[in-house]
């Protein structure tokens, strides 16, 4: 007979054996992801498996995120995806209309990006919860689900070496015959009231949804108010990343490999779409969205039981945009280890000097000379796109870097046949008669046939062209002859006139019509360094009123193109979208600093070179693999755009078609904000723009073509791209002289060069290498050496008692090699009484005699200085 408390018992242990059966045999309704920084968690409902929780441990507290329940989505269409273009209409209901009839380089892209597909308005959405999930031993966790076209599996794990990010791999198999693409599920989603920044670089950015469509997907100022999809051709890093109120960064990151190659086999495949890029969903959610394959593109059409996988990363820190933009590119996409790549097959040194017979040889160049105005002007063809042209444009483009190396060089045909024709040249150029225009300059380009000068497209007149073509040109060539009494003159009214213009505001418009004078553009703003024109007024001239205008003209850009992310370019032709004029306000800001040593301007400079790094490639990832460029046999690494930046990204810019550009101005600029901030990424962008770009290089004149599509055509329509390419170089290449001997070496910089970026002339006064006063020169023939890694830079004490050879190796391994010297190209004397190495400190170290044929070793991109009593 049992007692009661026994019959008690029992039913206490059933009903816990009962409950422990149970408990072992039901399935979870709760799965976790966590590490050290991250936790997310996913619960069970009614419509499948949905990311219930998604947390961030911020200085040692969990912080929940505004969490999206990671809901799918796979878009499908039967047949291929209409690719006319759609109407687009304003705020007001009105339809757009644009570009204009005569922008025909953005026309054409216009309707491209206003297809459906990149409308993100094309294909059948079907959305979805996973129905099944477990949990692998190795922790990854894995879900599954069925809908009417497609099986999918998907596997979430946290990364095991950057503990802020979460890998996703996506598998879709058909059910149907159709065209697929697959979308990122939102993990978390923020409002607009706590949208703090949100970029996809080389498209768009800001701190606000932007709902003029033109301003947002044109321009890149603000994020567009729908979820359009960009390309990865035009996507210079792929990390579409939105940053809250509190500081936290999200960012979706492809894997190596999703998006396209631009050059597959022996094929430009740079115009594939692979991948697409959005920062919102398809339900109108603010967060980064990636899409593969695209809807309609390569790789999307699958038969019934073909499968199709998509990995990517979501990244989630507390640093800003730029942090997850070099988290995607140097700790996924491997962006330093290009530098390992590259072979080189010229010095840098060795081009310029190839560049300089080039510009002095009239037909190669060029070079021509035409009566205007009873005046002999002399400039190069330009054979580009100028309105009104027919073929007889002419341009001249680096003023500083004309009058640098005919000085540097003692060049005597630059000095007869070059630089007084370029001189009338800037003269003709500016209105000197009475009117709106007095002292403004008529237009960039000369046109021989209707003896006019005009703008690139159109009859305007913009106030940057002042700072351009008057005020730094101008500048430049008053730094070399400051008694040019005709040219002060008209420097001053030029000055005179920008000052003028400028609003209370500190601003100016984008450009006059020339007949009219009536501003035009004015659906813009000028957010471009035009105040930099004040800033050489004031150099020059030392008049405190042009210091004021640039400062109140820099503080306008400041608050409002710095601190906004918005820009406006200067290439007429594609009606001003944002090119390299960014990364010229680096350089007028910290030239600005340089006077003021207000730091305010150096802040800025750095910010505005942080948004730069959003015009320069680092995908996809260089390697050996062999390719065919107009029959010749290249490595992946030799013809990469990594490292290469766009004359002009976004939606329509010149890098849709024509990829990115070899002309790499922003080189020196970087090497400098790398010592100011010592973040290693502007010193490998740098050089990885600069360094073993040979399959670029013409082999008869030296001068790399423009557009990366052209490979190594040379300068075609472009002859004057050379003056550019030798300014650019020289301002490197003095940058890192500069850098490596922690400034005991340093040539004073003149001022920027025109419109292409922020590359300075050197050579007008002397510097100082290691206390002692030295003026730069580069002779044909002074050093020889067999090695294309070796590039060097000459200098003469002011006293001439001493030749410095300034040496540096331009490569990521230990260089060993011989030079042979030949002093008298430098001075007319053969006498030389010790060659001596130096120290860091400039004290000589290593006495080597008097013979000029040298052994020479340096660490890798290390530097050496010879000096030669």
């Amino acid at each position: 007979m049992v007692s009661s408390f026994g019959k008690v018992l029992l039913l206490g242990m059933v009903m816990f054996l009962f409950s422990g059966w149970k408990y072992k045999n039901t399935k979870p309704e709760v799965f976790t992801l966590k590490n050290s920084i991250l936790n997310l968690t996913w619960s069970k409902d009614n419509k499948g498996w949905k990311l219930s929780k998604l947390k961030i441990k911020v200085d040692g507290e969990w912080k929940t995120l505004t969490s999206s329940d990671a809901e799918y989505l796979v878009l499908y269409n039967a047949t291929k995806p209409d690719t006319a273009p759609l109407p687009i209409y304003d705020t007001a209901g009105s339809k757009i209309d644009f570009p204009e009839p005569v922008y025909k380089f953005v026309t054409g892209v216009w309707k491209e990006i206003t297809s459906p597909v990149q409308m993100n308005e094309a294909g059948e959405p079907d959305y979805f919860y996973p129905k099944k999930a477990k949990m692998d031993s190795d922790g990854t966790l894995v879900f599954s689900s069925e809908t009417s076209k497609s099986v999918i599996q998907s596997a979430w794990s946290m990364d095991k070496n950057y503990s802020s990010d979460i890998n996703v791999v996506i598998s879709l198999t058909a059910k149907a015959d159709g065209y697929y693409s697959i979308a990122s599920p939102a993990i978390t989603t923020v409002s607009e009231d706590q949208l703090s920044w949100g970029v996809i670089p080389g498209h768009f950015q800001g701190a606000t949804i932007e709902k003029d469509f033109v301003k947002a997907f044109v321009y890149g100022q603000g994020i567009p108010d729908r979820p359009l999809l960009v390309r990865e051709r035009t996507a210079s890093t792929l990390s579409p990343c939105v940053t809250n109120k509190d500081g936290i960064t999200i960012a979706v990151i492809p894997e190596p490999g999703t998006g396209r190659n631009p050059w597959t086999g022996d094929q430009n495949t740079h115009s594939d779409w692979e991948l697409g890029m959005s920062l919102m969903n398809r339900k109108h959610k603010i967060t980064p969205t990636i899409y593969h394959p695209v809807l309609g593109e390569k790789g999307s059409y699958l038969k019934a039981g073909e499968t199709r996988v998509f990995k990517f990363r979501y990244s989630i820190t507390t640093g800003d945009w730029f942090t997850a933009t070099k988290h995607a590119s140097q700790d996924i996409y491997k962006f330093a280890d290009f530098l390992k790549l590259k072979k080189a097959a010229q010095s840098l040194t060795d081009r310029v000097l190839a560049m300089h017979k080039y510009v002095v040889n009239d037909t190669t160049s060029m070079w021509r000379t035409e009566q205007f105005n009873s005046t002999t002007i002399g400039a190069q063809a330009y054979l580009g796109g100028v309105v009104g042209s027919v073929k007889d444009a002419m341009k001249n483009s680096d003023y500083g870097a004309m009058w640098m190396l005919a000085t540097v060089m003692d060049d005597s045909i630059l000095k007869t046949t070059r630089l007084p024709y370029a001189r009338n040249f800037k003269l003709e150029q500016q209105q000197i008669s009475d009117g709106f225009f007095k002292g403004a300059v008529i237009g960039q380009y000369y046109l021989s046939k209707s003896k006019k000068f005009t703008e690139e497209y159109g009859p305007y007149v913009e106030p940057i062209g002042l700072t351009y073509y008057n005020l730094i040109d101008i500048g430049n060539i008053l730094l070399f002859d400051p008694e040019d009494s005709v040219l002060k003159s008209r420097f001053i009214a030029g000055a005179d006139k920008l000052l003028e213009w400028q609003n209370n505001e500190g601003k100016w418009q984008v450009a006059y019509d020339r007949e009219t004078t009536k501003p035009l553009f004015t659906e813009l703003e000028d957010l471009r360094p035009t105040f930099y024109g004040l800033v050489v007024a004031y150099r020059i001239l030392k008049d405190e009123k042009y210091l004021i205008g640039a400062r109140k003209g820099a503080d306008w850009y400041i608050k409002n193109a710095i601190n906004k992310g918005h820009f406006l370019g200067v290439c007429g032709d594609t009606r001003f979208v944002p090119d390299f004029a960014t990364v010229q306000s680096a350089q007028a800001l910290l030239d600005l600093y340089d006077v003021t040593k207000d730091k305010t301007y150096q802040d800025a400079a750095i910010k505005a070179a942080q948004f730069y790094t959003t015009s320069i490639y680092t995908h996809p990832i260089p390697n050996r693999e062999i390719k065919t460029v107009n029959g010749v046999k290249r490595e992946d690494w030799e013809i990469s755009q990594v490292g290469l930046s766009f004359e002009h990204g976004g939606a329509v810019g010149s890098a849709n078609t024509l990829g990115p550009i070899l002309l790499a101005s922003h080189a020196g600029l970087f090497v400098r904000i790398y010592q100011l901030t010592k973040d290693s990424i502007y010193l490998n962008m740098a050089r990885a723009a600069v360094l073993g770009r040979d399959a670029f290089v013409d082999d008869k004149t030296k001068v790399a073509s423009y557009y990366w599509k052209a490979m190594n055509a040379g300068p075609g329509e472009y002859p004057h791209h050379a003056w550019w390419q030798i300014g650019w170089i020289t301002d490197y290449l003095l940058s890192e002289v500069e850098m490596h001997s922690n400034g005991k070496i340093t040539f004073p910089r003149g001022f920027m060069t025109p419109k292409v970026g922020p590359h300075e002339a050197y050579g007008f006064a002397p510097g100082s290498v290691y206390g002692r006063q030295a003026k730069l020169v580069l002779k044909e023939g002074m050093l020889k050496s067999k090695s294309p890694y070796l590039d060097y830079i000459g200098a003469v004490s002011t006293d001439s008692k001493a030749i410095y050879f300034i040496l540096l190796n331009d490569s990521s391994e230990p260089l060993k090699t011989t030079i042979d010297l030949d002093v008298e190209k430098i001075i007319s004397t053969k006498k030389v009484n010790n060659l001596m190495w130096l120290s860091p400190e400039g004290k000589g170290i290593e006495s080597i005699g008097n013979s000029l044929n040298i052994d020479v070793s340096l660490p890798a991109y290390g530097l050496k200085v010879l000096r030669v009593e």
